[in-house]
């Protein structure tokens, strides 16, 4: 289990490191759709389409699948090293292929996650330094209303005892309007 782990952790940086190279440059993919395609049917020239990079689940998975199946063809008959002779190989092998494919979907997050922050990031410095200065003037207005409020609170507190009750109570409105 150590041995898989370790594996998969590997096939996980494989996929970032692959869906990162491609993100950067398709020429392989162009080459290949060159090769491939009628003139009509070719690839648009700025299209950044590849093996894995902008790809559906599908096509993604035939290509880390059979590069996999590839790598593993090659080992098993070049080395002595038994790929597909025990269910460690076997097992091995799905791990890479399963690790490879999360990977690349763990990398597409990633830098989709970086190109919206790094849109979002001076709105929400605008939006900061627009808070600060908000924060800022609240702060003056309480300093200067708070002098004023204060003075016209003591003026109407003087002035309300001095005035007589005019204002019949609620019992006597109700009695009044015939409810009680």
């Amino acid at each position: 289990m150590g041995l898989e782990l370790i594996i998969f952790i590997a096939a996980l940086l494989f996929g970032i490191f692959l869906y990162w190279r491609e993100s950067n440059g398709n020429g392989a993919y162009r080459t290949l759709n060159k090769i491939v395609n009628s003139k009509a049917l070719q690839m648009a020239p700025d299209s950044k389409k590849g093996f894995v990079y902008q790809q559906s689940f599908l096509p993604r998975l035939i290509f880390v699948v059979t590069l996999v199946l590839v790598a593993a063809l090659v080992v098993e008959f070049l080395t002595p090293i038994s790929v597909f002779g025990s269910y460690n190989g076997i097992s091995a092998f799905s791990s890479f292929a399963a690790g490879t494919l999360l990977g690349t979907y763990l990398a597409n997050f990633i830098l989709k996650s970086t190109k919206v922050i790094e849109d979002q990031s001076e709105s929400l410095e605008d939006r900061f330094d627009h808070a600060v200065e908000k924060g800022k003037d609240f702060i003056e207005d309480l300093k200067t209303k708070d002098a004023k409020v204060v003075e016209e609170a003591k003026e109407e507190i003087k002035t309300a005892p001095s005035e007589p009750m005019n204002e019949k109570s609620a019992r006597e409105r109700l009695k009044d309007k015939g409810l009680m």
